[in-house]
């Protein structure tokens, strides 16, 4: 009998509220959506009600479209002296980042309004049902697995301010975020999660939780109103497609950046002959970090010149012939010049696809009183505000990093991918894509194959490469960090695959506690 789908995410029981779904005869799209709400009590530092995120969707009849509902700047900026907007650092051991929270670095929320859009145009089970997994685990309490308690040692000056203190702080440690083992339960987020699907996303955007958040927001520093969440929408884009060698891509498309990006490295790499190169090899990883630092450039160029935000002329003039040309002759020359996020991924046994990327940011270290829901702090997040903060224009859909991604192989071979990672998302879905198609590795190897990524002029190596290597390019970039082993700052790219013969694969990326399961 054929499996009825395979799920691939970042913890053992968002991968179980997707499966459960498959198993009820829910499809690709029903199982991601249940996902994201058992995401939002089990990763609750990567996804949250209060954040935003892409769903690229592919039916049985090959049509895809991406729901893009990530966070809007508000309507009104208020006065920086106002503003409840400061800076926190967060460590991951070898590279630090620093990122701002506070009220005045929430933006507008769509993660609800995006899951009840693709539940009303995809899909097929009773939006009760897909969030009954998440409301019971929520009121009866979640174990701390070790990667969650790791997460949680990073961002602890957010979860342990007044407002989110009482949910996260340890019992067994006074003044301290809980640790592995503890049980945590959020009652408010699941009569919260429960009303949702009863009233539907009104609730969210027009009713209690909206009116609250505007007088909090109002009160305590922070830009968003009532009208923010009213005026919210959802929007509807067709896929950025592009081929690499015999693989059709389809990318997610501007006003977010990373789908352009990853299109850009892509083709910088085209004519290359990166296959005869060995995988892990110097010749290789040097290529590949001229690359990353070459689109990293290309995107401030296009920037500059189509203005502050990345938009869709800042597109055109990245994925120009004459622009990729003039870059591709600095790569091969060798020329240098000077995001709490998670992963969905479902291909279900009648081979629907649903790649889902959502964030938080951080959080802004602020609930929503009584919802239970830690609003974003993506107005604080550098990656998503390259021309600098407090620059941002009224109401305009914010650009992103994230790239879910669907990958069509000549073979019949059907890969549904993306990663977390904030700016290292692009890299690393650019490596896994060159591991799958140049060097036709299998899921598992191009998966948690060691990779490396350009953040300025430093250069991020992870553990696991040939010492020589690695030494190597050390000496070819002076401004380094060596990672001992694998590390979440490279991404989390869970991976599911439907092969030509309809049998399915998983990989969750165990840099972020991935897991996958095969639904029989």
């Amino acid at each position: 009998m054929a499996a009825k789908g395979v799920v691939a995410a970042g913890h053992p029981r968002t991968v179980g509220a997707a499966t459960a779904m498959l198993r009820a005869g829910g499809n690709a799209f029903d199982a991601a959506i249940a996902a994201f709400f058992m995401a939002c009590v089990v990763e609750p530092v990567l996804a949250s009600l209060g954040g935003g995120g892409f769903a690229l969707a592919r039916n049985t009849r090959g049509v895809a479209k991406v729901f893009d509902f990530f966070t809007q700047t508000p309507g009104i900026q208020r006065s920086l002296s106002e503003l409840d907007f400061f800076p926190v650092v967060v460590d991951f051991g070898s590279a630090q980042q620093e990122f701002h929270v506070g009220l005045g670095a929430c933006a507008v929320p769509g993660c609800v309004r995006g899951m009840f859009d693709v539940h009303r145009q995809l899909g097929s089970l009773p939006m009760r049902e897909l969030v009954q997994p998440a409301v019971e685990a929520a009121r009866e309490g979640i174990t701390v697995n070790a990667f969650q308690a790791y997460i949680f040692t990073l961002v602890q000056p957010i979860y342990m301010t007044p407002s989110a203190k009482s949910w996260f702080e340890s019992r067994e440690l006074a003044a301290h975020i809980a640790t592995e083992g503890e049980t945590l339960k959020f009652r408010d987020l699941a009569d919260t999660m429960e009303m949702l699907a009863i009233e539907g996303d009104d609730l969210f955007y027009r009713g209690e939780i909206a009116q609250c958040a505007a007088r909090m927001c109002a009160a305590g520093g922070g830009h968003l109103t009532r009208q923010d969440f009213e005026t919210y929408r959802v929007e509807l884009r067709k896929p950025l497609p592009t081929r690499y060698k015999e693989a059709h891509l389809l990318l997610n498309p501007p006003p977010s950046a990373g789908g352009s990006l990853i299109d850009f490295g892509l083709r910088l790499l085209m004519d290359v002959g990166i296959g005869e190169l060995a995988a892990g090899g110097y010749t290789y990883l040097r290529l590949l970090a001229e690359v990353m630092l070459q689109t990293s450039f290309a995107r401030i160029a296009c920037m500059e010149t189509a203005g502050v935000e990345f938009n869709e002329s800042a597109a055109r003039g990245l994925l120009s012939a004459s622009f990729i040309d003039s870059y591709r002759t600095q790569v091969l020359n060798h020329r240098r010049a000077f995001r709490g996020t998670t992963q969905i991924s479902v291909i279900d046994g009648a081979g629907n696809v649903a790649t889902m990327t959502i964030s938080n940011g951080e959080g802004c270290g602020t609930i929503i009183p009584g919802s239970g829901v830690m609003l974003n702090n993506m107005l604080g997040e550098e990656d998503v505000n390259p021309a600098g903060f407090h620059l941002w224009q009224p109401c305009q859909r914010m650009s992103s990093m994230m790239a879910p991604t669907i990958a069509l192989f000549p073979s019949g071979h059907i890969v549904a991918t993306g990663s977390g990672g904030s700016n290292r998302i692009r890299t690393a879905l650019l490596q896994l894509l060159i591991n799958l198609i140049d060097y036709d590795m299998d899921l598992v190897a191009a998966v948690c194959h060691p990779r490396i990524h350009i953040e300025g002029d430093v250069l991020n190596i992870e553990g696991g490469l040939d010492p020589r290597v690695v030494s190597q390019l050390t000496a070819e970039f002076p401004q380094h960090r060596v990672f001992d082993d694998r590390n979440l700052f490279f991404g989390g790219t869970h991976t599911v695959m439907r092969d030509s013969s309809g049998q399915l694969w998983g990989e969750g990326d165990p840099r972020r506690g991935g897991v996958s399961e095969v639904v029989a």
